[in-house]
């Protein structure tokens, strides 16, 4: 039971299995599967990028707050500081590997509804919840993306030679279907275990909380992109209303 206090060492996967149904849903999403089937736009590969990069540098702001807490084991501290380096370094490199690639220039990119959304609920409980609460919400980042990222690995290697896809959408899979990736997100749950182990059943019911929201933030962030969200000319659309009607 995820809301009481725990006496096993795996609160990360209670959390996990809470939200399978959502998961389940997610790892079909038609964002993530016509990536890998090779009929995905690159129009929405691109915004889908650009919001990413967005997105993880404030996700890597979260991790660098999260190892400055007062009270955190040393070894979590730096881990979590190194979390923080992979997710500017590794992911965005990636990120910036495709806009050089597109020619395209992502410096002035505006964060877009559910970007916006997503990270101001994560930053928000990191910076005001406890230590624990702002493991949780970022632990959907990690885990989400590497079980999706295994089940586009096997969707691939099932399709095989059958399909044919833009090399940007191979190296996206192979990142977070690699063993780097993973080696990271297995640090990342034992880190919310250990937290969990040392939570009151109250943190710990907030912590699946955090967990859920997060992971359905996910889901919506690949809805976005797909459905190429833009933020509502509400001026314009006022104007053009009031055309129509005169």
């Amino acid at each position: 039971n995820a809301t009481s206090k725990p006496t096993l060492d795996n609160m990360a996967q209670a959390f996990w299995d809470a939200a399978a149904p959502l998961i389940a849903v997610t790892e079909k999403h038609p964002f993530l599967v016509s990536m890998v089937d090779g009929t995905l736009d690159l129009e929405r590969f691109r915004y889908y990028a650009i919001q990413d990069a967005l997105y993880l540098t404030d996700f890597a702001y979260c991790l660098r707050k999260l190892g400055s807490n007062p009270g955190i084991a040393e070894a979590d501290a730096k881990r979590l500081h190194g979390l923080a380096r992979g997710a500017e370094e590794d992911e965005k490199e990636l990120h910036r590997s495709f806009f050089k690639k597109w020619d395209i220039d992502a410096s002035n990119a505006e964060a877009m509804p559910k970007t916006l959304l997503y990270t101001s609920y994560m930053i928000r409980v990191v910076e005001t919840r406890p230590h624990a609460e702002g493991l949780a919400v970022l632990l959907p980042c990690f885990w989400v993306y590497m079980h999706v990222g295994k089940c586009m690995l096997k969707l691939r290697e099932d399709l095989g030679d059958t399909v044919s896809r833009s090399p940007q959408f191979d190296a996206w899979i192979d990142m977070y279907a690699g063993e780097a990736f993973e080696n990271e997100v297995r640090d990342y749950i034992s880190m919310v275990d250990q937290a969990a182990k040392g939570a009151d059943p109250d943190t710990l019911k907030k912590m699946e909380e955090h967990f859920m929201m997060s992971c359905k933030l996910e889901h919506m962030f690949w809805d976005q992109a797909q459905e190429l969200m833009e933020w509502p000319d509400i001026v314009g659309e006022e104007a053009k209303a009031k055309g129509l009607n005169g």
